[in-house]
């Protein structure tokens, strides 16, 4: 069975290893901060529906670019339900100043608003680490550290062995620095699904039909299950065939890639990524 916790079809939603464990003080050596639970609230507050309400409206407008729609962060601001300051903040005695100063140096601006406006974001950002911490396992957005958990030493094993990555990747060409091309959760995505280079269309591999007659069909794979397989012809013309009466011949130069999702372990994941951070 595969034991892989990675979902890229679901990636969008990205909760990449964000697993339940690892506790408050921080996750258990070789897990992924992802695992930890949000800070617990020092002060817990609440705070009337109605100015959470005018609050997430004013949220979204001044920080949601951000900081997300529902304050857990975006791919340019952090998750501030697992903000530290957040958790110790008593009816924004200390998000209230940040507004209002900024962090130029983080990249946040500074904002100059009213103070009701400000209360009303308190109290949607209050609302939603709230929400967070009665939620089981970890975040749903990922870091570049979520993903440091492995060997490299162990990962080259591996990539060199058992995983027989070496027989396609030389490191005489242009992958000795597929890092310097791809950092973090992109050098992940290509790693385990690189025909897709972690978005965008698949690749579809080539593929040549013989029918009963002997007469044959090349095209790219448009779909294939035990059914059926439907090419796409070099004109654009879609054609389909009942799989168990033709013969298929399949050229896919990723199949390395997709046979490899079944074998791997969460551990292997880990240290071959950890080795191919290495090559820059």
């Amino acid at each position: 069975m595969m034991r892989l916790t990675i979902s890229m079809a679901a990636l969008a939603a990205a909760q990449l290893f964000a697993q339940q464990g690892g506790g408050r003080g921080g996750p258990a050596p070789g897990q992924s901060p992802a695992s930890r639970r949000p800070p617990a609230t020092t002060n817990p507050q609440s705070y009337a529906d109605a100015e959470i309400q005018v609050g997430q409206t004013r949220f979204i407008s001044q920080c949601g670019s951000c900081h997300g729609r529902d304050a857990q962060g975006d791919e340019s601001g952090p998750d501030l339900t697992r903000s530290t300051l957040v958790a110790q903040d008593l009816r924004g005695d200390k998000i209230g100043p940040l507004i209002l100063s900024g962090r130029p140096d983080k990249g946040m601006p500074a904002f100059s608003l009213p103070a009701a406006e400000i209360a009303s974001i308190v109290a949607f950002i209050h609302d939603a680490k709230s929400k967070a911490e009665s939620e089981l396992g970890g975040r749903r957005s990922v870091d570049v550290s979520d993903l440091q958990t492995g060997s490299a030493e162990a990962g080259k094993s591996f990539f060199n062995g058992k995983g027989g990555c070496a027989q396609c990747h030389q490191l005489s060409g242009v992958f000795a620095t597929v890092a310097s091309r791809f950092q973090g959760l992109a050098l992940l995505q290509r790693m385990l699904y690189p025909g897709r280079g972690g978005r965008g269309a698949p690749v579809r591999p080539a593929a040549t039909v013989t029918a009963t007659n002997g007469q044959k069909l090349s095209g790219r794979v448009a779909y294939r299950d035990e059914f059926t397989i439907t090419l796409i012809d070099s004109d654009g013309w879609s054609h389909s065939f009942p799989a168990g009466a033709v013969k298929i011949e399949i050229d896919d130069p990723l199949r390395a890639h997709t046979d490899l999702l079944g074998r791997y372990t969460d551990e292997e994941i880990h240290d071959v990524f950890a080795y191919l951070q290495t090559l820059k």
